[in-house]
């Protein structure tokens, strides 16, 4: 097992799989408590990585979070609206954006394809002048992006358990039910949408920053590791309120991660990644189901010998 993880590979692995839970719990937020099927991630991911870097570019890596949270908001808001006034089905509004998204980031990353950050400062870089000693030498980025996550998910869990936040996921769970208690069911689509946009920005930037570079194409097949990471940690913490389920989606997110590594140690080529991804997602998603069906099966196997024992004892007698 040393030979296939070695201790860089798993600070590396915690690391991408902490970032890409920020993305796994504005998933959660969307398709989970709102019931909403937003594909607009991938763009909306490539946003914040591209609005962020280009501020930091300017030489305000704190100030690029912000700035990106708030492209985020905005991206959730045009999905949103034509949702809601609109009348597009949130499948179609999640594509049209996301369609759109792909020249908007490429319009703020001026006009090219890609950004390189190496020249200027980071997060990390000027948290690495202060924590270049010590046992944390070395692990300095993942408490880094630990102490975000961990901020977030408190945060997010709070906002859950606020009335504005048990209005959303009561929107999720009956849309008429809410519409019939004086609630904006709309509205709260709204909120949702923008928090669980501002979630996938803040995940790109925070990339962006961490690999010191943005790419036009960064955001491809974002939707498919999400999906993967929140089935993931769905099977690992089945039941349990919000908080229980947000450290699963974390939980999840960095077991996704430490299957692909597991996968690149074994020789896997990259270009075969996504299909990895997505062999991985029907594994997760089919995973309750199959093991539903075995239990019938099992049970239904029993049964049957029981039947035939006291069929035999009927013989006998």
């Amino acid at each position: 097992m040393s030979t296939i993880f070695t201790l860089s590979i798993l600070r590396s692995a915690l690391e991408l799989g902490c970032i890409y839970a920020l993305v796994a719990l504005a998933l959660f937020l969307s398709f989970r408590i709102l019931n909403i099927a937003d594909l607009s991630t991938d763009g909306c991911f490539t946003l914040g990585c591209a609005v962020g870097a280009m501020v930091t570019l300017s030489g305000h890596p704190v100030l690029a979070f912000f700035a990106a949270m708030g492209a985020g908001i905005c991206s959730g808001f045009v999905t949103a609206f034509l949702q809601t006034r609109m009348g597009v089905p949130s499948i179609l509004a999640g594509i049209i954006v996301n369609t759109g998204l792909y020249t908007v980031n490429i319009a703020v990353m001026d006009f090219s394809s890609n950004v390189n950050l190496f020249a200027c400062d980071t997060i990390f870089s000027l948290a690495k002048e202060k924590l270049s000693y010590g046992w944390y030498a070395d692990w300095y980025k993942l408490l880094i992006i630990l102490a975000i996550v961990i901020i977030t998910g408190v945060l997010l869990s709070l906002f859950l358990n606020t009335r504005l936040g048990l209005s959303i996921r009561a929107t999720g769970d009956n849309e008429y039910m809410v519409r019939a208690s004086s609630i904006n069911p709309l509205f709260m689509i709204t909120v949702g949408l923008c928090a669980a946009n501002a979630l996938t920005a803040l995940s790109g930037t925070l990339l962006g920053q961490y690999q010191k570079s943005c790419d036009i194409n960064l955001g491809t097949g974002m939707v498919t590791i999400a999906l993967a990471s929140l089935i993931i940690g769905e099977t690992l913490v089945r039941k349990g309120g919000i908080p229980r389920k947000i450290v699963g989606v974390i939980l999840g997110s960095c077991l996704y991660r430490f299957i692909v590594a597991l996968a690149l140690r074994m020789n896997v080529p990259a270009e075969a990644l996504k299909l990895v991804s997505a062999i991985i997602v029907a594994i997760a998603i089919a995973f309750p189901y199959l093991k539903e069906k075995s239990t019938f099966y099992r049970q239904r196997g029993i049964h049957r010998r029981i039947c035939r024992k006291e069929e035999s004892a009927n013989v006998s007698h």
